[in-house]
């Protein structure tokens, strides 16, 4: 019926089979004038809507966007209606026109004008709305249908071109015209569209759009283009979506996660309330309410106890149990699917379609083979079979591509929302969640953790997508083979159990081996950090055995992971083969009617290569999701835990009856302390070492647990901790601390924290770039800027740990006038001071000593002293010397006349540090590059500051890979070890080639034995041969594998060692100008690299490469005619290979280099988090690392792009090897046999993913490469003099300890200025030398030359007669002895901090730590010598870890001791028994003092007066003070005076 009104709606048949029946088939005419038309305008219509929306709003028409492409859009447009208004004019004429026979034309003629010209108009509209949409440059819609509509007219082109050429005339000239008129418009349409529309003023928001860029990623090319043409940098990538940026992301993930966190948290109440019930047998109303997680609940839990045995264990059992699940879990999983639900939808829709297509390949493979044989069917299927094959492909292509995009874009988002909530929640998170996890872990938490849910989310979808295809599969190959696909099936799922078992095993394997690698990272970076101090001690060798030994285990570990991998290489290998082979053998076996047809095997093949995919990743992504549970377990625990109670209520400070402790569980340090500071005052908190002042000021920063009472705090804080935190930024940013800048402020701050002098001598002034943790400037220096940072901010209250410690005593008098005091900066504000400097105590409000965590007396200084308590005791004891005198009131500078100085100067005198080391100059560039001459002339030139930086940016290297890094790889491999694997692999290749020739063959026997029986011996033989070729491949890869495990083993160690031995022997100026973490990198992402990342990509690069012209070479076999493709196929495919790899690389690089600035801003912020805190930045803090993020996105987001774009153009040329293999099998039909045509195509149909992998393993192997590139370049580093030389001193030198100093210069870069300039002077044995200096004179440089940290530019040193350059450095470090100014300490037991090479016995240990006053203490630890030390010694005190570093000296009993301002950091008790024990313990030797408090070294018997590296005064004190030079003048600051300093002689 409808055919029939179709008739004559169209005026000619619509459907006859004859048409198709024939060698040249066409369509019928009216299918083409009806079906084929309103195919793409009934797309047109059911879009328009979409496109027509902008044009309802109301909005002022932007002229501006009108460009050149619009207009000839809109033009060719209005030409196609032209040509419609055209047609419905031809067929008015001829039905109307003055010419017309009378007979009308068919309705069709009326219809398809006007339908295409209602169409036009539309359209028309629709690229008007499309040009005011925001943000849009291109319409996926209009692409699609303009070749919709170019497809279908194909059609009815050639009907047209073809009837023409038959009837050898045109029948209808105007129809005819206007068709091919509008054809060429249409096709010029379908170009045009093709290309995005960019207003010139939306370039930049364009670059934008491009991530989303419709259908195939082509935007991306620019960037290919210029990445090829040279290395890319950070500033050619494009800016961020607003969707795609960190704030938005972390927005939408924080607002999901509160409300699922919220959820949890009440599920964890009920969990923990039943418990409670079930054990209490309680009633409910009992159970205390808890805020958030169950503070009270979960402690009781644990308190009931009943006293016996049974009920101990349960309570272990329990605890372990509340260890594992009392925090709130099972929420994160919700978060991120509520978050990115969108767009796990989209990829969802694109992997189901990608996913049936997969399917269509092997049925379009098999109509083909039956084509080949089939001489009789037309030529025309055979080419429409090749061009389906082609447009399926296409289309997989196309779907697979959009979904990778789409995945890869949602694993990266999710990766940044973890990050920036691990970040956010660090800023928060109360003191017992960060004793849980340390500085490293959270780190980890946000490296690997988010990676692994990066790496998991990126494959999701496979959970449903692999079982889907297995079923599809399945079902297919049931209907080839029938029941014995059963067979090959149970051999697959019999595979993955023990591929399942193999993963369990790899995966515990795995777990050790992150154990050694963590605990070798953790020594590494210790001994990066303490690297000074094992330099100084000579200690390299015993932790370079330590890190040796770990590593050792490390790699057996590695080694035994490696075989197990070539194990289920092995499985995975023959898996294939086996299961190919049992399907045959039964299908071949049930019966003898059952012949292998061609059709049959290689459908099946086909099918099995389907199959082999999702049984292969299912147990992989099992194994990462059981992985990424834990991870998600460590995110939701941190995560999920407690907040720092923020509810400190700001008089100016009270406390009332306040206990704290560290954690919830822990003692109170602090108890019963009440305090009540009223507003302006400053008060002074006083006591013993480990008596609680640190603790105290924790407290009121709201860090300290408080057990009982609370805390007020009226206003904003600032705070100076006793270690300053300095960021690495410039040191304007360091003070400004993210306030305004305002000059006036901003020098009267400089100058009262007298940092004006160290600014002239810093090369760019402010604007100096300050190294990690302050590296380039001295303690004090550090220290003051920590002080005006807090002197800048302008708070209320002002918390400052003792920060008159690190600085020399005049600068302390200084900052204490012009800061601190009551005529400083601050004196308006409320100041809370703990010192140790009692010569401030007279001038503050009130004084309150501390005893053991209690407040023991407050007062003004005189009440107290009047009192006769203990503070009085403490002062008598430690004053004597020190009577307060007149002197030491407050001079105003004016009337302090100095004959020596202009009296304004005193204190930048002090300040002279411009030679001193690690500072400043050191900017002069320490990059080889740029070494220009270094002059200090006032730099005129605007811009950047010649030493400004001084931390280069990293070396990146550029462009390709070089080869002889490929070759170093190979060599560490060992070159015998090298052939044979490429040997190996080869023949395995060769195997399976072999194994498929054969089934080709074997599948010809069912036409040889058409209607006869299959001989049983022919059957035997094909399944033998069939069988071994496959067990040849498995046991080829097998050894293969198992010789590169060895040998990429044997690679590791060799550059690991040659990296470590490297390390420890580079001078020191090194480690003074590279951040830590970029060392640390080598050792860390670049180690794990050599070891895993490159063994992997290099086997897999070589079977594949050896795949890709095993499968050329199979299809030249079968139409020799494909070799003449090749060459242009290799030809395009080098170029896009050259182009992605060039962007790929650098791309990489780019990343891995913006990302260690995430990692050491988090480093940085965990170290200064109270400082932070107690300034209230965390919003800034905040603010900057979702930046710092946002620039690691900017290179990923490309990066993943890059690889659309590559996959795209590559799965192009995969599927032209199909179509034209398809092609030359149709063309060559008569000459070749069918088993060859299912060869050569199922091999083309595995091509595509091959090729791909080629060029991705190409890729990864020249990136994972460059760590290879970059081990090296550490390796290569220039050392210092060699340890130990043929010159080596007797046992017992130094016996006198003589030094001499002849004319000693040096210098810390052969560029720089000299720091000691010409230094003569003779030390005799036994003298006792303090040396005194203002800051920067060149005190601590002189330690420095006499450790050889520094060699000399010009002179020598002496000891006992020896020239010290002409000995080993580890001869001249072991024989002398130094107590530094840092305590430093590493992680390991106490008697390794003391004793690391094993030299002394216990008895001796013991005897030092009594002389340095540690003995009970260590006696009071429950594992006394082996008691652990944290990370950096932070479970010990400063003034704990400084007695340490006494003991340390004292064991070493070396002939000359330095004392490197040794006491700076403790209190004067402790700095008492300190300067008694030397004086005791050391009388017999030579003693060097660096002094601060110039009473320790009043009873010298010389001192030695340093200014500007050079000598000024070297006398006897009493002698200097009579002088009344530099000495005097110190002395005076320091109030000592000729009357006080009688009492130390």
């Amino acid at each position: 019926m409808c055919a029939a009104a179709l008739d004559e709606y169209c005026g000619s048949v619509f459907w006859n089979a004859s048409y198709l029946g024939r060698d040249d088939p066409d369509l019928p005419i009216c299918v083409e004038q009806t079906i084929l038309v309103w195919i793409p305008l009934g797309f047109m219509w059911l879009c328009a809507p979409w496109n027509l929306m902008p044009l309802c709003r109301r909005s002022q028409v932007n002229k501006k966007n009108w460009t050149k492409l619009y207009f000839c859009k809109q033009l060719v447009v209005i030409l196609l209606f032209l040509t419609a208004i055209g047609g419905l004019t031809v067929t008015l004429v001829e039905d109307f026109g003055p010419n017309s026979s009378g007979e009308k034309s068919p309705a069709v003629y009326y219809t398809n004008p006007v339908l295409f010209a209602v169409t036009w108009i539309l359209l028309l509209l629709c690229q008007e709305g499309l040009r005011r949409k925001e943000r849009a440059v291109d319409s996926a819609s209009l692409f699609i249908f303009w070749l919709l509509l170019v497809l279908c007219d194909i059609f009815t082109f050639q009907t047209l071109l073809r009837e023409a050429l038959r009837l050898g005339e045109v029948r209808d000239i105007p129809r005819f015209s206007l068709f091919y008129i509008s054809f060429g418009l249409e096709v010029i349409a379908l170009i045009l569209s093709a290309v995005a529309d960019i207003p010139r003023d939306a370039k930049e928001l364009v670059k934008k759009v491009i991530f989303q860029s419709s259908l195939a990623v082509s935007c991306s090319s620019s960037m290919a283009l210029k990445g090829y043409k040279k290395p890319l940098v950070q500033e050619d990538m494009w800016d961020l979506n607003e969707a795609d940026n960190t704030t938005y992301i972390s927005q939408r993930f924080n607002q999901h996660m509160m409300y699922e966190l919220g959820l949890a948290r009440i599920r964890l109440q009920k969990k923990l309330k039943n418990r409670l019930i079930k054990n209490q047998g309680k009633t409910v109303e009992d159970v205390p309410q808890s805020n958030g997680l169950g503070k009270g609940v979960s402690r009781d839990v644990l308190m009931m106890e009943k006293g016996t045995k049974d009920d101990d264990k349960k309570k272990k059992k329990e605890k372990k149990k509340k260890e594992k699940t009392d925090y709130p879990n099972s929420w994160l999983v919700n978060t991120i699917s509520k978050t990115f639900k969108g767009i796990l939808i989209e990829s969802a829709f694109y992997k189901l379609v990608q996913d049936l297509l997969t399917f269509v390949s092997p049925q379009l493979l098999k109509l083909m083979i039956s084509f080949t044989q089939d001489k009789s069917s037309y030529v025309w299927e055979g080419y429409l079979y090749a061009v389906l094959l082609l447009v399926v492909a296409l289309l997989q292509s196309l779907t697979l591509q959009q979904y990778f995009q789409r995945c890869f874009v949602l694993g990266m988002k999710v990766r940044t929302a973890l990050m920036a909530a691990v970040y956010k929640k660090a800023l928060v998170m109360s003191n017992d969640n960060r004793k849980e996890s340390t500085v490293g872990e959270t780190v980890n938490l946000m490296s690997a953790d988010a990676q692994r849910f990066n790496d998991v989310t990126n494959f999701i979808h496979l959970l449903w997508s692999c079982p889907l295809q297995i079923v599809v599969s399945i079902v297919f190959l049931w209907m080839e083979l029938g029941p014995s696909t059963l067979a090959g099936l149970a051999v697959m799922v019999l595979l993955a159990p023990i591929n399942g078992l193999l993963a369990a095993k790899a995966r515990k394997i795995q777990v050790e081996n992150m154990k050694f690698k963590d605990k070798r990272l953790k020594i590494m970076n210790e001994m990066l950090n303490g690297i000074k101090i094992l330099k100084l001690f000579a200690w390299e060798p015993s932790f370079q055995t330590q890190v040796k030994d770990i590593r050792e285990k490390e790699l057996k570990v590695m080694k035994r992971f490696a075989y197990l991998t070539s194990v289920s290489t092995f499985i995975f290998t023959c898996a294939p083969a086996l299961v190919s082979l049992v399907t045959f053998a039964v299908f071949v076996g049930v019966s003898s009617e059952n012949i292998l047809t061609p059709e049959k095997a290689f459908t099946s093949i086909s099918l099995f290569n389907i199959l082999r995919f999702p049984l292969a990743m299912l147990p992989m992504l099992i194994a990462s999701i059981v992985q990424t549970t834990v991870s998600k377990k460590r995110l939701e625990k941190f995560l999920g835990g407690d907040d720092l109670d923020s509810d400190t209520v700001h008089s100016a400070v009270s406390i009332t009856k306040g206990s704290f402790a560290w954690g919830k569980d822990s003692e109170p340090v602090l108890k019963d302390v009440s305090l009540d500071i009223k507003p302006g005052r400053l008060v002074a908190v006083v006591g013993a070492v480990g008596s609680g002042k640190s603790s105290l000021v924790s407290a009121l920063l709201g860090e300290l647990h408080s057990t009982d009472g609370f805390i007020n705090i009226q206003g904003s804080l600032a705070f100076v901790p006793q270690q300053a935190w300095i960021q690495n930024a410039t040191l304007r940013d360091n003070i400004l601390f993210g306030s305004p800048y305002e000059d006036r402020r901003f020098q009267e701050v400089l100058e009262a924290c007298a940092l004006g002098p160290d600014l002239k001598l810093l090369s760019a002034g402010d604007m100096t770039e300050i190294g990690e943790k302050g590296i380039n400037l001295s303690g004090g220096q550090k220290q003051r800027v920590s002080l005006a940072r807090a002197a800048y901010s302008q708070a209320d209250v002002f918390l400052l740990d003792d920060p008159l410690s690190a600085v020399d005593s005049h600068v302390g008098k200084h900052l204490f006038d012009k800061v601190i005091g009551p005529n400083g900066l601050l004196k308006n504000k409320t100041r809370i001071l703990v010192t140790h400097g009692v010569s401030f105590l007279p001038y503050v409000d009130e004084v309150i000593v501390l005893v053991n965590g209690q407040v023991s007396e407050i007062g003004s200084y005189q009440s107290l002293r009047d009192n006769k308590g203990a503070f009085s005791e403490f002062l008598d004891t430690y004053m004597t010397p020190l009577t307060v005198t007149e002197d030491l009131e407050v001079i105003p500078e004016s009337e302090d006349t100095q004959a020596d100085y202009p009296p304004e100067d005193a204190v930048s005198f002090t300040l002279r540090r411009e030679n001193s080391i690690r500072r400043s100059q050191r900017g002069n560039r320490s990059s080889v590059r740029s070494r220009k001459n270094s002059s200090l002339k006032p730099t005129e030139a605007v811009g950047e500051i010649k030493g400004q930086k001084l931390i280069e940016k990293e070396t990146m290297e550029t462009g390709q890979v070089k080869f002889s890094v490929f070759l170093q790889y190979l060599r560490a491999m060992g070159w015998g070890y090298a052939f044979w694997i490429f040997a190996l692999y080869f023949i395995q290749n060769v195997a399976f080639i072999g194994q498929n020739l054969w089934l080709s063959d074997w599948t010809n026997d069912a036409a040889e034995y058409m209607n006869q029986t299959y001989p049983g011996w022919k059957r035997d033989t094909r399944i033998g041969v069939f069988g071994a070729l496959g067990l040849a491949q498995g046991v080829f890869v097998f050894l293969g594998t198992l010789l590169l495990a060895n040998a990429s083993v044997n690679a590791s160690r060799i550059l690991h060692s040659r990296l470590l031995d490297n390390i420890l022997r580079v001078p020191m100026l090194f480690f003074d100008t590279t951040p830590i973490g970029r060392v640390v990198n080598r050792f860390a992402k670049d180690i794990f690299t050599v070891d895993e990342a490159i063994p992997q990509s290099f086997r897999s690069w070589i079977l594949c490469l050896l795949g890709v012209l095993g499968t050329l070479v199979v299809i030249c076999l079968a139409t020799p005619f494909f070799a003449i493709i090749i060459i242009p196929l290799a030809v395009v495919y080098f170029f896009v290979q050259r182009f992605y790899v060039a962007a790929s690389r650098q791309l990489r690089r780019l990343d891995s280099v913006s990302r260690s600035p995430i990692y050491s801003h988090f480093g940085e912020t965990v170290a200064g988090l109270s400082v932070i805190r107690a300034y209230n930045h965390q919003e800034r803090f905040l603010k900057h690392n979702e930046e710092t993020i946002d620039e690691n996105l900017k290179s990923v987001y490309p990066w993943i792009v890059s690889n659309r774009w590559v996959a795209i153009r590559l799965e192009f040329l995969g599927n032209l090897v199909v179509f034209f293999s398809a092609l030359f099998a149709v063309i060559s039909r008569d000459s070749i046999d069918s088993g060859l045509v299912g060869l050569s195509i199922s091999y083309a149909l595995n091509v595509t993913q091959t090729l791909n992998w080629l060029v991705r393993m190409t890729s990864e192997l020249e990136t994972n490469i460059v760590a290879v590139e970059r081990v090296s370049e550490y390796s290569k580093l220039e050392n210092e003099a060699p340890w130990v030389t043929q010159n080596r001193p007797s046992e017992n030198w130094p016996e006198e300890g003589r030094v001499q100093f002849e004319d000693y210069k040096v210098r810390y870069r052969p560029e720089l200025e000299l720091v000691l300039r010409g230094i003569s002077c003779n030390i005799a044995s036994k003298e006792k030398i303090g040396i005194v200096g203002r800051t920067g004179a060149g005190k601590s440089s002189l330690t420095n030359c006499l450790f050889r940290i520094i060699e000399a530019a010009d002179g020598r040193i002496l000891i006992d007669g020896l020239d010290i350059s002409t000995i080993g450095l580890h001869d001249l470090r072991n024989r002398l002895t130094i107590i530094p100014q840092d305590p430093v300490l590493f992680s390991g037991t106490l008697r390794m901090n003391l004793d690391p090479f094993d030299k002394f016995s216990d008895e001796d240990l013991w005897r030092v730590l009594e002389l340095s006053h540690l003995k009970d203490y260590v006696v009071g630890l429950k594992e006394g010598l082996q008691h652990e030390v944290a990370e950096g010694g932070e479970n010990l005190s400063v003034g704990q870890r400084q007695l340490l570093c006494l003991a340390r000296a004292l064991l070493r009993k070396s002939r000359i001791l330095i004392l490197d301002e040794a006491t700076a950091a403790v209190d004067l008790e402790t700095d008492n028994l300190i300067q008694n024990t030397i004086r005791k313990e050391f009388s017999h030797c030579t003693v060097l003092t660096i002094a601060h408090r110039l009473h320790s070294i009043m009873d010298s018997s010389r001192v030695m007066v340093l200014d500007a590296g050079q000598i000024v005064e070297f006398d006897t004190p009493s002698n200097l003070l009579e002088k009344r030079g530099h000495f005097y003048s110190m002395a005076k600051d320091a109030g000592i005076t000729q009357q006080t300093a009688s009492a130390f002689f």
